[in-house]
């Protein structure tokens, strides 16, 4: 059976998020940098000329979706592997049915491998020699970073494709298909939706498309229970997703100005205002694990190593936060949101990745520099890895002056550590390894 042949008679029982997966790509909705007119994946598309790769992003973003109307699109042959459930055995099986349908149908193999990051190192290399040769087409999904999770050797034999979480605009059109479709969706329901259940429902996701189909569908069985009731009210998506809406203006800017007026006024080391703004945000039914999770980002991005205790502390209020909850958890967070204002600050840190970034994106991966490479075997060692490498416990205070950076990168230095908090010690630290660099000039 081709992909998407019965997609029109699904059974009831299927969730709605499922139903209303897009059967074409024009009804793919999102991730306009990937398939917008004149990108990558698009051109590829249209070409049949399909390539390996990997989709990193968050949940609900519509990576399995993708994958699927790839093969449709392709007229390939789609495997779907579970990187949870299979191991080497099913790959073997699946290696020697990608060659029978390339044999006897001429058709290509599109394998899906969900979560692609739960593969050990064995199974990940068991598929190098068919994706490197061609016999399958290897599309993997995951939330997690690849350059952690994929191994070297099958990341440079794929492309890295990330895909965004969906704008509001976007699931709002998600949502209205799928309460207007009447074969796929609740069209047949003849339901109506209040525009402050929606912008609920939209909010609530936080992006993932999964998480508004399911709410809408939690919220459309409840009026099920009564007579007659077509109106999906926000009440209703309240009682359906278990989550107060915020108490903010309709188009939500209220939302945006009261985490401004927080995160300025931890910036600014006024914990009167910063405990006021975090009450006013409580009081208006926004969820305290988001405020908790900005006070973390807060920690490393405006405090930093002026203060290394401060990340612990946010940390810390969050998961005591998670623990006790409501009414008691609010005093944890204040708890925080005082530590945090009155800390030393320095942006140094963000400052410095930002500039790392921008350094990458410039010059590109540049090779590891062959002195510090790992060098395991004779041919490694023959070749030059480690040769010349210094290790710095043999030396007086466990330092030795030796070049870390690619070559064309050389002495630059994008750490600046400020002279607050615990940043002097590093700064003074810092000063003192120039020095002995500068003594061997």
């Amino acid at each position: 059976m081709e992909l998407f042949e019965q997609q029109e008679k699904r059974a009831a029982y299927q969730p709605l998020a499922d139903r209303m997966r897009p059967a074409t790509l024009q009804e793919y909705v999102g991730q306009s940098h990937l398939l917008g007119a004149g990108c990558l994946l698009r051109g590829l598309i249209e070409e049949g000329n399909l390539i390996s790769m990997i989709f990193w992003g968050p949940p609900g973003s519509g990576k399995t979706t993708l994958a699927n109307l790839i093969a449709s699109e392709t007229k390939a042959h789609f495997v779907s592997f579970s990187a949870v459930l299979s191991g080497i055995k099913e790959i073997r099986n699946l290696v020697e049915e990608a060659r029978a349908q390339l044999s006897r149908h001429r058709r290509n193999t599109v394998l899906f491998v969900d979560e692609i990051h739960r593969f050990n190192k064995s199974q990940q290399d068991a598929f190098l020699p068919h994706v490197e040769s061609g016999l399958v087409t290897l599309i993997g999904a995951t939330t997690e970073n690849p350059s952690f999770e994929v191994i070297a050797p099958l990341l440079s034999r794929t492309r890295v494709l990330q895909l965004k979480q969906f704008s509001p605009e976007e699931l709002e059109t998600i949502v209205n298909r799928a309460i207007k479709d009447e074969v796929r969706g609740l069209g047949s329901l003849n339901l109506q939706m209040e525009e402050t259940a929606l912008q609920h429902i939209i909010w609530s996701a936080d992006g993932d498309a999964r998480t508004a189909l399911n709410s809408l569908e939690a919220a459309a069985s409840l009026l099920s229970r009564g007579p007659g009731n077509r109106i999906i009210t926000l009440k209703s998506v309240e009682e359906a997703i278990q989550k107060k809406a915020l108490q903010y203006d309709k188009a939500g800017e209220e939302h945006y100005n009261l985490i401004s007026a927080f995160h300025k006024s931890l910036r600014g080391s006024d914990p009167d205002a910063a405990m006021y703004w975090m009450g006013r945000m409580i009081a208006a039914g926004e969820d305290p694990l988001y405020i908790a999770r900005r006070m973390i980002r807060f920690a490393s991005e405006d405090i930093g190593n002026a203060d290394p205790r401060a990340l612990d502390l946010a940390l810390a209020a969050m998961q005591t936060y998670q623990f006790l909850g409501l009414p008691e958890g609010e005093l944890v967070l204040a708890q925080a949101v005082v530590y945090l204002a009155t800390a030393p600050k320095s942006n140094a840190l963000y400052r410095a990745y930002g500039n790392i970034k921008e350094t990458i994106a410039r010059t590109g991966y540049l090779p590891v520099p062959l002195h510090i490479r790992n060098a395991p075997t004779k041919l490694m060692r023959e070749s030059g890895y480690g040769q010349g490498y210094r290790y710095a416990h043999d030396y007086e205070n466990a330092y030795v002056p030796q070049e870390y950076l690619p070559d064309g990168l050389k002495e630059e230095r994008y750490y600046h550590p400020t002279d607050r908090g615990y940043e002097k010690t590093i700064k003074e630290r810092m000063a003192y390894w120039q020095r002995i660099r500068d003594t061997l000039k």
